[in-house]
């Protein structure tokens, strides 16, 4: 005799045979229980089947999926075809990103108040107590666990209530397909347009034109602007040059003290760089190699350029190796010249990929 069965028989009941003719689904997901030392004690349905009551609330929890599945496909056609790129004014590529974030939210808000009204209100009662016990599983207990998880099926209601099952699908396809939106983004709309991810606003303008180093408020840069050990971001001379649409384009103009210029050369030249600093005087980007942060904090005892993100540090001296923190890249270097004016001028653009690691980078 197996233990659940002398279980029972100390408890005064004799166990069921689970594949007696007749018996309905629910006597054997009870006598499963029963035989788990569990034991049912209460078990309502919180609807009748058919009624206003349960039309009414079918409707809501449909309603909830549907709205979750137009809010889904309003993200997804947001995200393929709203304008994106920065424009300066008032545009509507400034709604993209709330919008986006708006319907997400939303669409998630509402399968999840679909599943929660669902359990709540469609599904029966039930409070069941269980005993602690250990023992083998037999076969009975394989056709008991088959039998409660169709019962379990079934009590969902979706092959009664055809309106909830089709608003599921309808509703959580397309929140699938938000989920993909991201991945396959880049075979919608090509990112190397213009070649944007390898050039800068430093990038010689028609003609050849070599481009200015400008301040914030858009004058041009002369030597005798910055003291030894200084340094200055600046921008390029072109529109927009210190908008976010150059974004990629801030740069740290350092005056080096003469002993650690002649430093900088050394290392320059052991990379190929050998022309590009102009005197005593080298370009960095301000884009950290990291994550994107702006690594603009000089200490020049030391040389040392830190990014206040996670506290990276290039040393200057040595073609701004990382010498510390996550960085694993040099921060890329601007090869720059003084025009006949007297004022600095990037010989070209930069002659590596400014900013973080990605895929398609050299």
């Amino acid at each position: 005799m197996s233990t659940h069965t002398e279980h029972q028989a100390q408890q005064g009941r004799e166990p069921l045979d689970v594949n007696t003719p007749g018996l309905t689904r629910f006597d054997i997901v009870r006598e499963g229980a029963r035989r788990d030392d569990i034991e049912i004690v209460h078990y309502e349905p919180q609807v009748v089947a058919g009624s206003k009551a349960e039309r009414r609330l079918v409707r809501l929890v449909a309603g909830l999926f549907l709205l979750t599945g137009l809010l889904a496909t309003a993200f997804l056609v947001i995200y393929i075809w709203w304008p994106w790129e920065y424009a300066p004014g008032r545009g509507s590529d400034k709604y993209f990103t709330p919008l986006l974030g708006v319907t997400l939210g939303l669409s998630l808000l509402g399968v999840g108040f679909g599943i929660l009204a669902w359990g709540k209100k469609l599904l029966p009662k039930e409070v069941s107590i269980q005993d602690r016990h250990e023992g083998a599983v037999a076969e009975d207990e394989r056709t008991i666990t088959g039998q409660t998880m169709v019962y379990m099926a079934d009590e969902l209601g979706v092959k009664r209530r055809p309106l909830l099952g089709a608003s599921l699908l309808l509703g959580l396809a397309p929140v699938g397909a938000v989920a993909a939106a991201p991945l396959v983004g880049g075979l919608i709309s090509d990112p190397h347009k213009n070649n944007q991810m390898f050039t800068t606003g430093f990038a010689p303008a028609e003609g050849g034109q070599k481009i200015r180093l400008i301040r914030e408020d858009g004058r041009p840069v002369r030597p005798s602007d910055i003291s030894a050990g200084g340094q200055l971001t600046v921008f390029p001379g072109v529109e927009h040059g210190v908008s976010n649409r150059h974004a990629d384009s801030p740069t740290l103009l350092i005056h080096l003290r003469d002993s650690d210029a002649q430093e900088s050369r050394k290392a320059n030249e052991r990379v190929g760089h050998g022309d590009y600093m102009w005197g005593n005087y080298a370009a960095f980007s301000k884009i950290c190699t990291h994550a994107g942060c702006p690594a603009s904090l000089y200490e020049q005892q030391t040389n040392r350029l830190l990014c206040p993100c996670h506290q990276s540090q290039f040393l200057i001296t040595d073609n701004a190796r990382p010498v510390f923190g996550p960085a694993s890249r040099r921060l890329p270097q601007l090869p720059i010249e003084v025009d006949s004016e007297g004022f600095f001028v990037a010989k070209s653009d930069y002659t590596e990929t400014v900013g973080p690691d990605f895929w398609e980078r050299p």
